[in-house]
């Protein structure tokens, strides 16, 4: 196995080589993976055929896999084509019908498209995302990751010091808002009661690397004490701050690539695509946490 840094001296985002991901992994072979993924919050695996099956099976080395349901997506049981160890995060139905346009699983899906960690709107946040592309499209769909601990030691003393304390309300809700999709409306009432707000500090000690970080998601919707409108204002400044050129990595998929990241350390996105006339077909596993974070 070859691990290869995106940049020289870089701590963000390695490339790994030279093993196959189908085969099963001795505990040399998972403990490097493991010791990577803590350093670099990001892996990116080029060139692995895998079945879902297999995905999980990998996956299951790092952790137990966060089942997708009710509290993640809105689609139905019966509309589901993948088992609940994935979460389907591609615009096409259980018939590989692409979604129309006012399709609301498509409008909800669009929330990808804004910068998140996975789950952080549950008690217990994601640990490890792994995503696997099946098939990709012709322009756009790329991926961003933006490294959370590099952002939280370049800030200035007088905002690092304002964060230290504060805690954060999570929700899908708060994330499709900002889309302009009423969930309210869209769901019944025993349905939106899945998606009630969760409290997550806005400052995370990683205790893998020692390092802080700054735990954004577009799934903020207020911070506690605090004015909506005052927390909308705050929380985008610092997306945007975390988000710059020098934060962030740029994914451009193909075909059977597996990127693997840490949801503690890093945010992400997808870009977008024309995901009403093209096929993008991604099928992610997720790692949960170890336990609430208050």
């Amino acid at each position: 196995m070859i691990i290869k840094p995106l940049k020289k001296n870089s701590e963000f985002v390695a490339f790994v080589s030279d093993i196959n991901l189908k085969k099963k992994l001795n505990k040399s072979e998972i403990g490097i993976i493991q010791k990577n993924i803590d350093r670099f919050g990001v892996l990116v695996f080029r060139n692995q055929s895998l079945t879902d099956d297999e995905q999980v099976n990998f996956s299951e080395y790092f952790g137990n896999i966060e089942h997708s349901g009710k509290k993640s997506n809105i689609t139905k049981d019966s509309d589901r084509r993948l088992s609940t160890k994935l979460a389907d995060v591609s615009n096409i139905d259980k018939k590989s019908i692409v979604f129309k346009k006012n399709d609301p699983r498509r409008i909800f899906n669009l929330g990808n498209r804004l910068w998140h960690s996975d789950s952080s709107f549950k008690k217990i946040p994601a640990k490890y995302s792994l995503l696997s592309s099946k098939t990709i499209v012709k322009k756009g769909g790329n991926t961003e990751f933006s490294d959370m601990r590099l952002a939280y030691e370049n800030l200035e003393d007088d905002i690092r010091n304002k964060i230290e304390t504060l805690y954060c309300e999570h929700s899908l809700i708060y994330s499709r808002q900002r889309l302009g999709f009423d969930m309210e409306k869209e769901l019944s009432k025993n349905e939106i009661k899945n998606f009630k707000p969760v409290l997550q500090p806005l400052v995370r000690k990683i205790e893998e690397n020692n390092r802080k970080t700054i735990y954004l998601s577009s799934h903020i919707g207020k911070i506690k004490g605090w004015l909506r409108p005052d927390t909308m204002c705050f929380v985008d400044d610092l997306i945007e701050y975390a988000t710059q050129k020098k934060f962030k990595y740029v994914h451009k998929w193909k075909v059977n690539d597996l990127i693997m990241w840490d949801n503690r350390q890093t945010m992400h996105r997808v870009r977008s695509f024309d995901d009403v006339n093209e096929t993008r077909d991604m099928r992610r596993t997720t790692i949960e946490g170890k336990e609430a974070l208050i």
